[in-house]
């Protein structure tokens, strides 16, 4: 190969060179802060773009989608001077590459001493119980802090998450003894209220059966009552017909006083018959039978 070539081929590698520092291809999701001559330029949005070879140069490729960062947990005094275990999680997203790249050094580092120094500063002022059951407003205090110092970053803190609050052992251990116990003591009142209860609903129960059976046994006099009238009625109704029978028979047959009276004379001897009978009573009318049959009360002779 001759000068000319040569001269051609490498000719053809430096446009090549050039092409390839001059074009750029931004990603979606991501942004290139450009420098030219070490200076900030502009921030390149997804896409394509063109640069000055040689003048131009990419600074930083930075992610603009939401990041989430953890901290490891941070040693904080309470209020009553325990001291408490807290960890952390941040989700923030960089709004401002520039202010980002140029106004801090480390984003993620910077964010990690706000988060520990605001918690010192707001769990410091509580109780153990209060930071215990106040996770809410600690993540609203960092939220706020965070927000208000990271905005001249070019970050955007979106919400902050207390992972967990991990209080002393000996002070785990007694809560934990005081839980038990106040589960006895609940188990207890519950037991003894159940036991109440009980005692109420079967003296209520006691107290409706007696007076279920008083009710029927009541029911079932008025019932007895009422069947012997009703058993009274029909009798003395069936009498009745029988005497006004016996009394109908004797007005069909024609039968007059005579023959009465010396129907009752029969009758006599079988009243004396017994031993039992030593004395008997005669009918104040048997004189007068017994003179119409001409047996007493005649002239003598």
């Amino acid at each position: 190969m001759d000068i000319a070539g040569i001269l051609l081929v490498v000719l053809a590698a430096i446009v090549a060179i050039v092409l390839f520092k001059t074009v750029r291809v931004v990603p979606q999701a991501s942004v290139f802060v450009i420098e030219r001559l070490g200076k900030y330029s502009r921030t390149l949005e997804p896409g394509l773009h063109l640069l000055v070879p040689v003048l131009d140069r990419v600074r930083t490729r930075t992610d603009i989608r939401e990041q989430v960062v953890g901290f490891p947990p941070q040693a904080v005094i309470t209020r009553d001077n325990l001291v408490v275990g807290i960890d952390s999680v941040i989700y923030y997203s960089i709004t401002d590459p520039a202010a980002a790249q140029y106004k801090i050094e480390n984003v993620v580092q910077a964010i990690e001493q706000l988060v520990v120094t605001t918690l010192r500063n707001v769990v410091g002022g509580m109780q153990l119980e209060e930071a215990l059951t106040g996770r809410d407003h600690i993540n609203e205090r960092l939220a706020a802090v965070l927000d208000e110092a990271t905005g001249k970053w070019g970050v955007k803190v979106n919400r902050v998450e207390i992972r967990g609050i991990e209080p002393p052992p000996t002070i785990r251990d007694a809560m934990e003894q005081a839980m038990r116990a106040d589960r006895g003591k609940r188990a207890a009142i519950l037991t003894a209220e159940g036991q109440q209860q009980s005692v109420v609903l079967n003296a209520e129960a006691g107290k409706q059966s007696v007076v279920l059976n008083a009710e029927a046994e009541r029911t079932a006099t008025i019932l007895r009552a009422e069947a012997d009238k009703e058993s009274a009625l029909l009798r003395a109704q069936g009498e009745a017909q029988a005497i006004a029978m016996v009394v109908q028979a004797i007005k069909e047959a024609g039968v007059d006083d005579t023959v009465l009276a010396f129907q009752r004379q029969q009758l006599l001897p079988r009243i004396a018959e017994g031993d039992a009978n030593k004395v008997w009573f005669v009918p104040t009318d048997i004189a007068g039978a017994l003179g119409q049959l001409g047996i007493g009360g005649g002239d003598k002779r």
